[in-house]
């Protein structure tokens, strides 16, 4: 087994932990990371979603800043604000919590567009720019914000704009009874994560990001790509398919997840597996409803 292979077993074998019976969902939050995605979790409150989120970052060994998004949030809060330092007779700027490796957005979607805006920049470029200045933020960055789903009270959708900027897209779901039932009678998973030993560092996970590079893509594999997003384009019930940024995620993605699950090159059945996260919150159907991931992947030929 290769040295990445290891670190990133040992990084599951711990998440697993934590977060019971949800292999998948972990796989590809990690993959999301590895491929310098943005991740988005979407689900009811009280499954886990923050939870996840302070795990990754003590397993990771990144620096974590918490943003509570609510219909008051100022992009200053997120960002930032210049003061007047009147000792030193200057203007100071103080840095906002989106200074940070590893940034938590939670509940993004009960904040107003305006607050959520102040994102863009930062999950896009790496740097934030105010009065005319711009700051490189530390790296490696991530975003992982969670979201409740839009028929709950008090929430304003994302639009198009800040959802293509997440790589993925995740939902965790209620857990099997069993896991439920350790749950119940376990450890706080609260205190569990506190007492988590970083398995990772940043310079450890920036070589697992540079090693998703080495993973190869045969060009057939990227003939197949292409074909799902031809047919993403084409599909009358689909409002805009998806865009080269889509398609671009999609091979990174798919890289990562084959890193992964310990290969050397993209398969078909890779680009499958991580088809759904990265896809379908970039899609609008007229009629509405999930499941056009799965609709493309039937219509497209496995080469």
């Amino acid at each position: 087994m290769s040295a990445a292979a290891e670190r990133i077993r040992a990084v599951i074998a711990q998440l697993d932990l934590v977060i019971l019976g949800k292999p998948r969902q972990l796989r590809l939050s990690l993959a999301c990371l590895l491929a310098r995605g943005h991740l988005l979790i979407e689900d009811v409150p009280g499954v886990g979603k923050t939870l996840l989120a302070h795990a990754i970052a003590k397993t990771l060994g990144l620096s974590l800043q918490r943003i509570q998004f609510t219909s008051d949030l100022l992009p200053s809060d997120v960002l930032g604000v210049t003061i007047y330092d009147r000792n030193s007779g200057e203007f100071r700027f103080q840095q906002g919590p989106i200074f940070a490796q590893l940034v938590l957005a939670d509940e993004i979607n009960r904040a107003s567009p305006k607050a959520q805006s102040a994102l863009l920049e930062a999950m896009e470029e790496h740097q934030v720019t105010l009065d005319g200045r711009s700051m490189p933020l530390p790296e490696p960055f991530f975003v992982i914000a969670t979201q409740n789903p839009l028929d709950q009270a008090g929430t304003f959708p994302l639009p198009e704009s800040q959802l293509d900027r997440f790589l993925m897209r995740v939902h965790l779901g209620y857990p099997a009874p069993a896991e439920e039932r350790e749950l119940l009678g376990g450890v706080d998973r609260r205190d569990m994560v506190a007492a988590l030993p970083p398995i990772l560092d940043a310079a450890s996970l920036r070589e697992l990001q540079a090693a998703v590079l080495t993973v190869q893509v045969a060009p057939a594999l990227l003939d197949y790509v292409q074909a799902l997003v031809a047919q993403s384009r084409n599909q009358l019930d689909i409002r805009h398919g998806l865009s080269p940024r889509a398609a671009i995620g999609l091979v990174r993605a798919a890289r990562a997840w084959a890193l992964v699950e310990g290969r050397g090159a993209v398969i078909p059945e890779h680009v499958q597996a991580v088809f759904a996260a990265v896809v379908e919150h970039r899609l609008r159907e007229d009629a509405g409803g999930r499941g056009t991931s799965a609709r493309l992947l039937e219509a497209v030929p496995i080469p």
